[in-house]
């Protein structure tokens, strides 16, 4: 069923809640939910209530994150709507926003966070899932959506120590420490680090992360602030691409069969991040944020994965590759924020602007058997495979060796984007506000290709003007109703812009656009309404197969609804549901990969007394196709039930269990391709101590 825009719809708002959180705590985090103040490098950039802004955005809060027992980024997109998880070849986070699968839509305070892999939480403020294009904050990219994390900052007059130490039945394990010291009357200093030692219901699986952001406080003044921050991050996992479909859907009885090399199949990442940030109040209507980030990132990823099966012989051609990636990300970032009148009218004015230089060096080297000459070789299928440190026997029992030999691409990477925005919020009444704006984006790639046997250098130069606009009612204070449209667009290069090999260079970048129409309504302080429907539409140059010298367009289209309850049902009671419908094909009609029709989820806690509360809920997706074609497999759908409980020790002391998968179902959450359906965890608990000195 596809749903046009032709009915009152709405945004999904997740506001905060705190599981086991006293009265203080849920009004201090109510307040945050509801503004997205400027001075927390948000998603926004301005300080507008969330129940007048044109778009379907969500929000999870730290204590959250913590209450819920919450580790990645993909636990967080279960319980949220019109988004879902991808594979991400094991190896990196990969969000599907509307039909729109990204690896590179995510930021960090605001700043463009576009490097290959799983983001920790350790250092979360809250995280930020805004849906629909957002190029006129954002620039290229945010095709159906972007993720931003925001960080924890240091807090002048404030002391704390608080812990977190966790263990689960897989045998993983993971210590947090945050601490803050005030150092002055107008200073302070603030440290997070983590470290997580990793396992799960797969052979062979392994891996650490470390963790380790001190960040500090300046008030120079009533009216300036300084934040300066560093992080240091050591990752190291294994890789796990799943297992192989037959007859239309993924092989169950392969569930606990890696299909892969148990010591060429891994990830490392190491990385040095800086950030500060400078915001100045000129005056009770004129605020002004600057912001740098430099990012420094080393990346291996290496591994092996079926790449066919055979299911009457019971045999498996496995191939694979090993990458890596150098990169220098830095951004330079300002913006203006004003309010004033003209007459009756009121505005509030953002004006930024964005510089970025890129330098990404990758390479990929493919396997070579000496067995084919080739890249790929066949297997018998068995637990464990006869194939671990590049050696092992084919199906014809013949021994074989690969090396990581033969050189598939490698480039060098200059990019320079030069991007300005201005948003006008003009509140028209006590009831209207319009909201207009555009970016400008400049983006100048050159691609140097390394590969001897080719030894090119190409460049490309993109200048792409994003325009949105939103209409606000408000009926009442407690109830709005928005329209709004928005545009954004992404090079040919794509989102890690590897290359423009080919015609990429010759093409004009994708552009998306969004329509959207909806409604947000506060019953009262505790509970909350929200709903959106929309259409997002996709439009691309490709070469024309009768005539080389011409291009034709290639479209898809998204469309769906959303809707979500959420709040106090008593003083002890908190829910929060949301439903997802999503419709999306390509120009030739065929479905579109990664998207479910239907999504929904529920999660309710419940506070006993004073020292034990419990909460339970359940995330169901419905059948998706693994690819775009028409004789994709498909992924089956499932309902996943999940659970947690908590005792209160002391004022300062608590024990958490949470429980995820409680009913123990087989299920396949995503894929990369035919054969690569990742397996969902059985059922496992996670036992927790959070404390505070």
């Amino acid at each position: 069923m596809k749903f046009k825009l032709t009915s009152i719809a709405a945004a999904i708002i997740l506001s905060p809640a705190t599981f086991a959180a006293d009265m203080e705590d849920i009004e201090r985090l109510t307040v945050k939910g509801k503004y997205l103040s400027v001075n927390q490098s948000n998603s926004i950039k301005s300080p507008t209530p969330i129940i007048d802004v044109p778009q379907s955005l969500s929000i999870i809060t730290a204590e959250e994150i913590t209450a819920r027992g919450i580790t990645s980024i993909g636990q967080i997109i279960d319980y949220a709507p019109g988004v879902n998880t991808s594979q991400g070849e094991g190896h990196r986070d990969s969000v599907v926003f509307r039909g729109v699968r990204s690896t590179a839509d995510f930021y960090l305070d605001g700043n463009r966070d576009d490097v290959q892999y799983y983001r920790a939480l350790y250092n979360v403020e809250q995280v930020e899932i805004l849906r629909g294009p957002n190029a006129l904050l954002f620039g290229r990219g945010g095709t159906g959506g972007i993720l931003n994390r925001v960080s924890k900052k240091a807090k002048t007059s404030d002391k704390f120590v608080n812990y977190n130490v966790s263990a689960n039945t897989f045998g993983a394990y993971n210590l947090q420490l945050d601490t803050n010291v005030d150092t002055g009357d107008k200073s302070a200093l603030r440290i997070n680090a983590m470290y997580e030692s990793l396992d799960n219901h797969r052979d062979f699986f392994y891996g650490d992360r470390y963790g380790f952001n001190p960040t500090a406080r300046f008030e120079l003044s009533d009216d300036t602030i300084v934040d300066v921050s560093y992080e240091y991050i050591d990752h190291e996992r294994f890789i796990d691409r799943g297992v192989p479909t037959a007859n239309g859907e993924p092989v169950e009885a392969f569930e606990d069969i890696v299909f892969g090399d148990p010591e060429n199949n891994y990830q490392t990442l190491g990385a040095d991040v800086f950030r500060a940030n400078v915001e100045h109040t000129f005056s009770d209507n004129l605020k002004g944020n600057f912001n740098a980030f430099y990012g420094d990132y080393d990346k291996v990823y290496s591994n092996f994965y079926a790449a066919g099966y055979n299911a009457e012989t019971e045999q498996v051609t496995l191939d694979g590759y090993v990458d890596t990636t150098q990169r220098e990300n830095m951004i330079l970032s300002s913006n203006l924020v004003g309010e004033f009148e003209t007459g009756s009218i009121g505005h509030t004015v953002i004006f930024g602007g964005e510089v970025i230089n890129t330098k990404s060096n990758q390479d990929r080297y493919n396997p070579v058997f000496d067995s084919t000459d080739g890249d790929r070789e066949t297997f018998n299928i068995s637990r464990p495979l006869s194939f671990r440190g590049l050696t092992g026997t084919n199906a014809e029992g013949i021994t074989v060796t690969a090396d990581f030999s033969d050189l598939n691409d490698e480039t060098h990477v200059d990019l320079d984007v030069y991007s300005f925005y201005v948003q006008d919020e003009i509140a028209l009444s006590d009831n209207f506000d319009l909201v207009l704006g555009a970016r400008f984006d400049s983006f100048d790639i050159e691609v140097f290709n390394a590969d001897p046997e080719v030894l090119e250098t190409r460049s490309r130069k993109d200048e792409e003007v994003s325009p949105r606009a939103g209409l606000v009612y408000k009926p009442q204070k407690n109830i709005s109703i928005y329209a709004s449209y928005s545009e954004s667009f992404l090079p040919r290069s794509g989102e890690q812009y590897a290359n423009i090999n080919g015609d990429a260079n010759a093409l004009d970048p994708d552009t998306f656009t969004n329509q959207e129409i909806g409604v947000k309504w506060d019953f009262n302080d505790s509970m909350s309404f929200t709903a959106a429907i929309f259409e997002n539409e996709q439009t691309s140059l490709d070469n024309d197969p009768n005539d080389p010298e011409s291009f034709v367009e290639v479209d898809s289209d998204v469309s769906g609804f959303e809707l979500q309850l959420q709040g106090y049902i008593t003083d002890k009671w908190y829910i929060t549901a949301n439903y997802s419908n999503l419709d999306g094909e390509n120009a030739s009609g065929v479905e579109l990969r990664e998207l479910p029709e239907n999504t929904m989820s529920v999660w309710t806690t419940y506070e006993v007394n004073e020292v034990f509360g419990f909460g339970i809920g359940a995330t169901y997706q419905d059948e998706s196709k693994v690819s775009t074609s028409a004789s994709s497999p498909v992924l089956p759908s499932y309902t996943r039930v999940d659970a947690s409980a908590y005792y209160t020790l002391s004022d300062k002391m608590r024990l958490q269990l949470n429980v995820e998968n409680l009913t123990d179902t087989l299920y396949f959450p995503n894929a990369h391709s035919t054969h690569q359906v990742t397996v969902g965890a059985p059922i496992n608990a996670r036992l927790s101590l959070i404390g505070s000195f």
